[in-house]
């Protein structure tokens, strides 16, 4: 499992999973979802499910995720949160796969994502089908020379 992957995924949305429960629920899943992408906030959360009990039973990963809580920028304050997670990990195999299959499930999905396109000589237009995945996006008028995404 990618721990460096793991921690930049919890980082942003930790100031959230560390009020999820009680009263607070309902009003830290609003916030959260202004401020982050809700796929994230969504792959967040399952694997919040998973680890957040032995964040709170391990005072040393607990306060490490506080401090990237208070902080998530930090790359500092993130590579304590990471060395924690990853000894905390070693110690829980079947934790660590848990989430890896979560991450892997994620993964997988976007890895899916195909994209056909057809060139025609009708002054140029393309037409493209997508599966899987959101259009973003429009080019108008001419375009001369290549053309990266």
């Amino acid at each position: 499992m990618d721990i460096v992957f793991l921690t930049k995924l919890l980082a942003p949305c930790l100031p959230y999973l560390l009020k999820l429960g009680g009263i607070a629920a309902e009003k830290t899943a609003e916030k959260a979802a202004e401020n982050i992408a809700p796929d994230i906030w969504e792959k967040a959360k399952k694997v919040w499910s998973k680890l957040g009990t032995k964040v709170e039973s391990k005072e040393e990963l607990k306060v490490a995720a506080e401090q990237v809580a208070a902080k998530p920028e930090s790359s500092a304050r993130q590579a304590v949160f990471q060395e924690e997670l990853e000894i905390v990990l070693k110690e829980n195999p079947d934790l660590a796969e848990e989430i890896a299959k979560i991450l892997q499930e994620e993964q997988s999905t976007a890895a899916e994502v195909q994209i056909n396109q057809t060139f025609t000589s009708n002054q140029g237009q393309v037409i493209g089908q997508m599966t899987n995945s959101k259009a973003i996006g429009r080019i108008d008028g001419n375009i001369q020379g290549g053309v990266n995404f």
